[in-house]
């Protein structure tokens, strides 16, 4: 009963963010172009086992993206990557117990639970493939942080002039007058 409460919330802020700021989806993300109620129960299992794999492939790629912010001993990368993983094992579990209830709906000519079963994927698999694109915002968008890592190295032109400029030589033939001893001239 917890998952479905958590299910909810994360399923919310998705359709919230996915409202704001609607992309284009990537190619392997099978996207349902009416309501669940008219997608026939074989297109159902179909689509949702469809959904599944993309959604492991994700969990792939996102694990290899882990790996590189270890490899690079970045833990603000490493932890932003981990956060995106572990929302996308939560969706994934949740999406594998609601396939398993899709298919049990089917075989019982339940349309109701079998639409909300199948519905509960297709915004899961949508989710999954933003928390994609954010880990791949973590690993990119931190490239320009300076860390122990980092090595600057600077070449100085032949051409300027020597000396410090914080220091200035003394220039010749100026007079510096003092001031008027007195304010009557």
């Amino acid at each position: 009963m917890r998952y479905i409460g958590v299910l909810v919330m994360v399923l919310a802020s998705g359709l919230a963010l996915a409202q704001s700021a609607p992309r284009p989806p990537p190619a392997s993300v099978v996207l349902p172009a009416e309501k669940a109620s008219d997608v026939p129960d074989a297109q159902k299992l179909e689509r949702s086992s469809k959904s599944l794999g993309a959604m492991r492939e994700v969990l792939r790629d996102v694990l290899a993206k882990l790996e590189e912010a270890r490899r690079a001993k970045d833990v603000v990368k490493l932890n932003c990557v981990n956060e995106k993983l572990t929302q996308i094992k939560g969706l994934l579990r949740i999406s594998e117990q609601s396939d398993v209830a899709l298919q049990e709906a089917v075989s019982t000519r339940d349309a109701t639970s079998s639409a909300h079963e199948y519905t509960k994927v297709m915004i899961a698999q949508q989710k999954v493939s933003q928390l994609r694109t954010e880990a791949e915002k973590c690993i990119g968008q931190l490239a320009f942080q300076a860390d122990e890592n980092m090595s600057v190295e600077v070449e100085e032109p032949t051409n300027l002039p020597g000396g410090d400029p914080t220091h200035p030589a003394p220039v010749d033939g100026i007079e510096v007058r003092p001031p008027p001893s007195s304010a009557v001239q």
